[in-house]
C-alpha cells in the first residue's frame, strides 16, 4: 500500500513505513531486533541489524503465521521480543475468527540461538496466580525486571458495564506464569483517555536513576491518541497502585504543524553510546476513511529521550533522522 495524503514535514518521515505497535531490542550480542504489527495483522515478523540504519533496510522474516481458525486466528497484534532465562520471547495478542474481539495475549518460545531463523514455539497463554482466565479483551502485554524481580504489565477491559480498558501489574514466577494476582494500575480517567473509546493500553517501562516510568497510549486509534506517564520510586512496591503517580495530561499527543497524528504504543532502549531511545508510531495524516485501526499508515518513528531532574521528556524536536544522526 502507499503512503496517501501525506503533509511532508522535516519531522515526519517514517523509520520504518507501515510498523505499528514497534518494539526494539539492542540484545547483549549487539544487534538490534525488530517487531511490530502488520497492517494485515496476520503474521509476526522479525528484522535484525548490528546499526539502526542498517534495520531500517533489514531483511524482513516471518517467523509465525496466524492460524486458520480457533484462537489466534486474527487480529495479531502488538508483539515484543524479550530474551529471559537463556530462551527468546514473544508477547502478542490475538483473537478468534469466530469472535474476532476475544482478544488475549499469547506467548512464543524459541530456546536456539537464532530467533530470526531457529523454530518458535506456542506456549499459550501465560499462567495466572488466581483461578480466573484472561477476560473478555486483554492485550498489549509487556515484561521487565526491576530489581531482581520480573514484572508483567496489560490492558484489559473490564467486562461488566462500559467496556473501559484498564492497565494492570502482577509479578511473574517464570516468562510464562504469573506469580501474584492482577493489580489495577490505571484507568482512563482523564478526559483526553476518553476520546472515542476509554482507553488506556500499549504500556512501556522505562527506568531512571531514581525512579521508574511507564508509558502508556489512550483514546482511540485516530489523531486522538496519544501517550501518558506513569511515575514511582525505583525503591517502591510496584505492585501498590499508591506507589505510582499518573500524568494529569499527555506526554505526547498530535502536532498538526509537525505532520505527527496520533501517537502512541512506543517501546524504549539503548543505543550503541548507551543513550535512551523511543521507537513509537504515529499517522502523517488525520483523514482517515473508515475505521482508523486498520488504516495502514501508521509508521515507525524512532525518538531520542531527554532528561530533565530523573524525568523523561518527549518531544518531536528530537526525533532521529537515521541518515543524519546514526
Amino acid at each position: 500500500m502507499n503512503i496517501t495524503n501525506q503533509q511532508h514535514t522535516e519531522w515526519n518521515d517514517p523509520y520504518i513505513a507501515q510498523r505499528a505497535d514497534p518494539y526494539i531490542l539492542h540484545h547483549t550480542d549487539g544487534m538490534y531486533y525488530f517487531t511490530a504489527s502488520v497492517p494485515e495483522y496476520d503474521r509476526i515478523i522479525l528484522r535484525r541489524a548490528t546499526s539502526l540504519k542498517e534495520l531500517q533496510d533489514a531483511e524482513e522474516h516471518t517467523v509465525w503465521t496466524k492460524h486458520k481458525n480457533g484462537i489466534m486466528s486474527v487480529h495479531i497484534w502488538a508483539p515484543e521480543i524479550h530474551y529471559t532465562d537463556g530462551c527468546w520471547y514473544i508477547y502478542f495478542a490475538a483473537g478468534n475468527i469466530d469472535d474476532i474481539w476475544a482478544i488475549r495475549p499469547y506467548v512464543l518460545r524459541c530456546e536456539g540461538s537464532d530467533p530470526v531463523l531457529d523454530k518458535w514455539e506456542e506456549m499459550g497463554t501465560p499462567g495466572r496466580a488466581d483461578d480466573f482466565c484472561f477476560n473478555d479483551f486483554s492485550l498489549d502485554m509487556t515484561v521487565f525486571s526491576h530489581r531482581g524481580r520480573q514484572y508483567a504489565v496489560w490492558a484489559e477491559k473490564v467486562n461488566i458495564g462500559k467496556k473501559i480498558s484498564n492497565l494492570y501489574i502482577a509479578e511473574m514466577s517464570s516468562p510464562v506464569q504469573l506469580k501474584t494476582p492482577q493489580v489495577l494500575l490505571s484507568f482512563p480517567c482523564y478526559d483526553w483517555e476518553q476520546v472515542g473509546f476509554w482507553v488506556n493500553e500499549g504500556p512501556s517501562f522505562l527506568a531512571g536513576k531514581d525512579h521508574v516510568f511507564l508509558t502508556y497510549s489512550a483514546s482511540a486509534t485516530g489523531a486522538c491518541y496519544c501517550m501518558g506517564l506513569l511515575m514511582a520510586d525505583a525503591s517502591a512496591d510496584l505492585l501498590d497502585p499508591n506507589s505510582w503517580k499518573k500524568s494529569r495530561c499527555p506526554v505526547l499527543q498530535t502536532d498538526e504543524t509537525k505532520g505527527l497524528y496520533g501517537p502512541g504504543h512506543n517501546s524504549f532502549f539503548r543505543d550503541d553510546q548507551g543513550k535512551v531511545m523511543m521507537a513509537f508510531h504515529a499517522r502523517p495524516y488525520d483523514e482517515i476513511i473508515g475505521d482508523s485501526l486498520y488504516d495502514p499508515n501508521r509508521h515507525c518513528y524512532l525518538m531520542k529521550v531527554i532528561w530533565e531532574d530523573d524525568l523523561p521528556i518527549f518531544s518531536y524536536n528530537h526525533i532521529v533522522n537515521i541518515d543524519n544522526n546514526q
